[in-house]
């Protein structure tokens, strides 16, 4: 084993042990005192009895084993904070920490496959068609989520079947098409924000935020934000190689108009998938790959599954702020990842001027 992966793999182990001390430390806090060791504690609680009931229901034999009772726990907290912490805080950990790998699980890859550090999940205009969607909902009454998701998706396929020349696609028109389709479907967001009665749930969605949090959208989001990641772990090689040019990838035998339509609709599915369920989170997908592949480099092997678990602690140590900054008040998430991203971008912007101009 080379020295690179060795430590690549000694810091995903590391950032491992973080995300499941983050999600603990973080569930703990909130307007009641319920300390992380409790939180710990009624979260294994949790997870053996659902584990118990489940294969009760599947395979009785196993359910209803004696060895359960060793594995419990006695109960010492009173039930109201079970309700709390299974209830309310952890699905909205969860949720955060779900969407949060997605982000930055997705920017990793268009950062790759476009070759730009500045890429994020919403460059060609996904946040966009996602906003619209959520838009036309509310005044409609229609599901927030479905919607938002449908038309982030019908973005992504509108951007690319603009920007599709003959049987490829350049990088510079797929940029240039979803700037221009993200502005013109803005204009219809603005649009329907204005005459929207409820305009305060629109503008609040669109600002990100993890207050509704619960275990259906989790549900709902987790099998395509995790089924998307996994597959886009496939794509590390390709990616490696096309770093070296498009030329010298298909020489080494990559299809590469296969893998840019392939990543961008896993990219596409994970960042839609997240983005119905928490609204619109910027800079996610911008900081966290960049600051990863300074840490771990180049390589997406060991890029992809530590960007994820980055942007999982990234997104949820946001939310947690975003809870204790004005209590009890909510303030959207969107807000807080936008004043630690916007700081960032312009280094970058600057960085990358200094490079071009020196």
């Amino acid at each position: 084993m080379t020295d690179t992966k060795r430590h690549g793999k000694s810091i995903l182990f590391l950032l491992t042990a973080c995300l499941a001390v983050v999600i603990v430390s973080n569930a703990a806090v909130g307007s009641a005192d319920i300390s992380a060791m409790m939180v710990a504690k009624i979260t294994y609680m949790g997870i053996l009895e659902g584990t118990q009931n489940t294969l009760s229901h599947f395979v009785p034999s196993i359910g209803q084993s004696p060895v359960w009772d060793y594995l419990s726990l006695t109960k010492t907290w009173p039930p109201k904070y079970e309700v709390i912490v299974l209830q309310s805080r952890i699905p909205r950990v969860v949720l955060a920490g779900l969407v949060g790998a997605a982000l930055s699980t997705a920017g990793c890859a268009m950062q790759g496959l476009l070759k730009n550090p500045m890429a994020d999940p919403y460059i060609i205009g996904m946040s966009s068609g996602a906003s619209l969607g959520a838009s036309l909902a509310m005044l409609l009454g229609l599901y927030v989520q479905t919607t938002a998701f449908v038309f982030s998706i019908l973005t992504i396929f509108l951007v690319y079947n603009i920007s599709r020349v003959g049987r490829s696609v350049p990088i510079d028109t797929l940029l240039l098409a979803g700037i221009a389709v993200g502005s013109f479907l803005s204009a219809f967001t603005s649009f329907l924000v204005y005459i929207n009665q409820s305009r305060d749930h629109v503008i609040f969605w669109m600002m990100g935020s993890f207050a509704n949090a619960s275990w259906e959208k989790v549900g709902t989001s987790s099998v395509m934000i995790i089924a998307g990641i996994i597959l886009l772990y496939r794509h590390a090689w390709n990616l490696n190689v096309m770093l070296l040019g498009e030329e010298q990838a298909q020489y080494l035998g990559v299809n590469i108009e296969w893998v840019k339509r392939y990543i961008l609709l896993l990219a596409s599915l994970i960042t839609g998938a997240a983005v119905a369920v928490s609204g619109i989170i910027g800079f996610v997908g911008l900081i966290i790959p960049h600051i990863t592949r300074i840490i771990v480099g180049p390589d997406h092997r060991i890029l992809f599954p530590t960007s994820t678990i980055a942007g999982s602690i990234f997104l949820i140590m946001c939310d947690t702020i975003s809870r204790i900054v004005i209590p009890p008040e909510n303030l959207p998430v969107g807000i807080i990842t936008a004043m630690f991203g916007a700081p960032f971008f312009i280094y970058l912007l600057r960085k990358r001027r200094k490079t071009i101009y020196a």
